[in-house]
């Protein structure tokens, strides 16, 4: 890492962070202006940028998250996120905590199902519906279902991108995600639901009033257009059911949710250009410089400085390894995307699992996955779910600046990555 590119890369991408952070540029004009940078000096070029698959734009992800929005879009207009919302508050009897609770429990179960970015595109209306009829802050309840959606993600192979990039490199199963990590996430979502009764306190105010307008409401008086609504929900069903078929039909998740999306406006009466003005385009674009970014850091080889560290410090010793590979992955996935993270790591991990004699419970990989997808839950930018929320929220005039997502974010990472570390040195260590 001798090269004035790969120093010159940290000062961009270190400059784009703070300037994030620091909120007075918007997040998307510092990306591009970042991935702009990187371009100029030299720390990738168009080729890297836009059509490798090691470090460029990750076009699977920019892909499954426009024919998501396409199809949320068009599902907005039936009424369905109207009639979940009032259902939802009906069944918690309009208590605050106790709609939060559901909504939690509800979006990590299906981030276990579908990818986690999926899962807040559908719940997040539905949030900020919730929240308008009560009177309740948005934040609250958006930060608590995103990072619900990375811990529930963790526990199944179609859950977290990371999953599938691991799985693939180690020859892991479905089964085997759920069988090691899903009991692990059950325990972590309690944790989260504990955590925020204490960190959302404040923003529990009850409104008898409200309350008992929304307990006289029927939701199915919401649904403006049944015909499609079941169009909808077939397709989506269908996207569901390729994202879980992965391993069989070996379609990417970016081609099922394309197809999805198509089928849907053709087969619809909706106006296709209704549908395009739902879809999140700043939110592609932040992440479009944001994989240009980080390319410029792989290219330049600095990612791989870093991770080679990673694996000169763990040696042999399998324990101490696999504590430092979650925990670093954690620190790590909370500042780059833990997409290309995992994407270079994983040759290394492989390499120790092979040096290390090949461990029979792949505990090294249960390290790097964990520290990973819980990782991303550190900071506002750590997670492509994190970002997704981001940009509804700000669409839908209920911004959340960086500190304010992340000083939660501090919060719950450290919690879910100690238990996690406990859970790894007892099942594989202590207990095997």
């Amino acid at each position: 890492m001798n090269d004035w590119h790969s120093w010159a890369a940290i000062v961009v991408f270190v400059g784009a962070y703070a300037l994030i952070i620091s909120e007075k540029i918007h997040r998307v004009a510092v990306a591009l202006g970042g991935a702009g940078l990187m371009l100029a000096i030299g720390a990738t070029d168009d080729i890297s940028a836009f059509y490798s698959e090691d470090s460029g734009i990750d076009w699977n992800v920019i892909f499954l998250l426009m024919g998501m929005m396409m199809i949320v879009g068009v599902l907005k207009k039936t009424g369905m996120f109207e009639y979940l919302a009032i259902w939802a508050v009906k069944r918690a009897r309009a208590r605050p905590f106790r709609v939060m609770a559901m909504l939690v429990v509800i979006t990590a179960l299906a981030s276990a199902l579908l990818d986690n970015v999926t899962t807040v595109l559908l719940i997040a209306p539905v949030t900020l519906l919730v929240c308008e009829r009560l009177a309740l802050p948005a934040a609250p309840f958006l930060i608590a279902e995103v990072m619900a959606s990375n811990i529930g993600g963790t526990a199944t192979l179609v859950g977290d991108p990371p999953n599938i990039i691991i799985a693939s490199r180690a020859g892991l199963t479905f089964n085997d995600f759920v069988v090691h990590l899903a009991p692990l996430a059950a325990v972590l979502v309690v944790v989260l639901l504990l955590l925020c009764r204490v960190m959302f306190r404040r923003s529990f105010a009850y409104d008898g009033d409200r309350a008992a307008e929304i307990m006289e409401l029927e939701e199915r008086e919401a649904i403006r257009d049944p015909r499609l609504l079941v169009q909808g929900l077939i397709v989506l069903a269908m996207v569901v059911s390729g994202f879980v078929l992965h391993p069989v039909l070996h379609y990417e998740p970016s081609i099922i949710a394309l197809l999805g999306a198509g089928l849907l406006v053709a087969i619809s009466a909706v106006d296709t250009q209704d549908v395009l003005a739902d879809v999140e385009w700043p939110t592609l674009a932040f992440f479009a410089g944001l994989f240009i970014m980080i390319g410029g850091l792989i290219d330049t080889g600095v990612v791989d400085e870093v991770s080679q560290s990673l694996a000169h410090l763990i040696g042999g010793n399998e324990l101490g390894g696999s504590l430092m590979l979650l925990g670093g992955s954690a620190v790590l996935s909370g500042v780059v995307d833990n997409i290309p993270y995992v994407a270079t790591m994983a040759p290394i991990t492989s390499t120790l699992v092979r040096d290390m004699g090949g461990s029979s419970d792949h505990v090294m990989w249960w390290a790097l996955a964990l520290g990973a997808d819980l990782g991303g839950n550190a900071t506002a930018i750590g997670a492509s779910a994190n970002v997704v929320v981001l940009g509804i929220a700000e669409r839908n005039r209920q911004p959340i600046s960086f500190w304010q997502f992340t000083k939660y974010g501090l919060v719950v990472t450290t919690a879910t990555v100690a238990i996690s570390l406990a859970y790894v040195w007892l099942r594989y260590f202590a207990l095997a």
